[in-house]
């Protein structure tokens, strides 16, 4: 009995993107040779790992294992050469930071930009997702650094403070409230607000404002991510709570309005988030350097 690390990639690969064919695009493979090395796989294994007889390709029981299994294997790989990287320095290798929507889609691209002048042979990627897809990845060695909102709590992950944001609350700029000045959160009872998709951070800061004000039963929708969500709130769908760093465009624009309301939403941390266990590359180690070093974020609301 032998395990076949490249044979064991691919069914890793199969295994997260549900399917032989998906999995074949991900690695520029045909269909038939993708199924072909798991087969080899599971003979060589002796057991079954796929499950192929409903819709959706599935790992068996035996596959659930080795899939946790090829997680270690390949997360140790990754750290080996991390450490190799330690002895050759920064003029080559790649950056993988996650990023939650907001951060990822507001903070990471200029910071990263800024990355690479200092560090032009450096290839970075960005992986964005909701807090919930994050820190899954994270957690599952997918990606070695991430920047979160919000404070994960999992004991696996070093958890580190470097922003902080509020959310604001916007309108189309035709709202009646737009101009109004200074409201009070009762003042918002008829207002439909639209909420952020569930397993997303700034959904639950959005649950906990709303329980602040003692709004907890407005009429509500939820949309996913925030472009869709400013989309909505400038066709007239609703109001919304968001970053104020995801809406400095829209409301330069004029496209939308801020709306004070007193008392402000709470604010909430940015975090830098780590695996504990995992050795981490000169060039995450470096990102992290430039990430410390902003103190802000890059672009602000305009003054009032």
């Amino acid at each position: 009995m032998e395990l076949n690390l490249h044979r064991l990639w691919i069914f890793m690969q199969v295994v997260e993107h549900q399917g032989f064919s998906a999995a074949a695009q991900k690695l520029y493979m045909s269909q038939p040779s993708v199924s072909n090395q798991v087969r080899r796989l599971e003979q060589s294994l002796r057991v079954t790992l796929i499950d192929r007889s409903g819709a959706r390709t599935r790992p068996t029981a035996e596959g659930e294992v080795l899939a946790e299994y090829g997680k270690r294997v390949f997360l140790l790989a990754e750290e080996a050469v991390a450490a190799v990287q330690q002895v050759s320095g920064l003029a080559s290798g790649r950056l993988l930071v996650g990023g939650s929507t907001t951060v990822g889609t507001y903070l990471l691209p200029p910071l990263l930009a800024r990355y690479q002048q200092d560090h032009p042979g450096i290839v970075c990627d960005v992986f964005v997702g909701n807090n919930e897809a994050v820190l899954e990845r994270l957690l599952g060695g997918g990606i070695g650094i991430a920047v979160v909102a919000g404070t994960p709590t999992a004991n696996q992950l070093v958890v580190e403070s470097v922003l902080d944001e509020r959310l604001v609350v916007v309108a189309s700029s035709s709202h009646p409230l737009a101009g109004a000045g200074e409201v009070g959160p009762q003042e918002l009872r008829d207002c439909r607000f639209l909420l952020r998709e569930p397993g997303s951070q700034t959904r639950e800061l959005q649950e906990q404002v709303l329980g602040d004000w003692e709004l907890t039963d407005v009429p509500h929708g939820d949309v996913w991510g925030p472009e869709a969500v400013k989309q909505c709130v400038a066709a007239g769908l609703g109001i919304t709570l968001i970053s104020e760093h995801a809406v400095v465009d829209d409301v330069r624009s004029g496209a939308l309005t801020v709306v004070p309301v007193s008392p402000a939403p709470r604010s909430r941390p940015v975090n830098l988030v780590r695996r504990r266990d995992r050795l981490l590359s000169p060039a995450e180690h470096a990102f992290m350097k430039v990430l410390r070093e902003i103190g802000s974020w890059p672009r602000e609301l305009p003054a009032d």
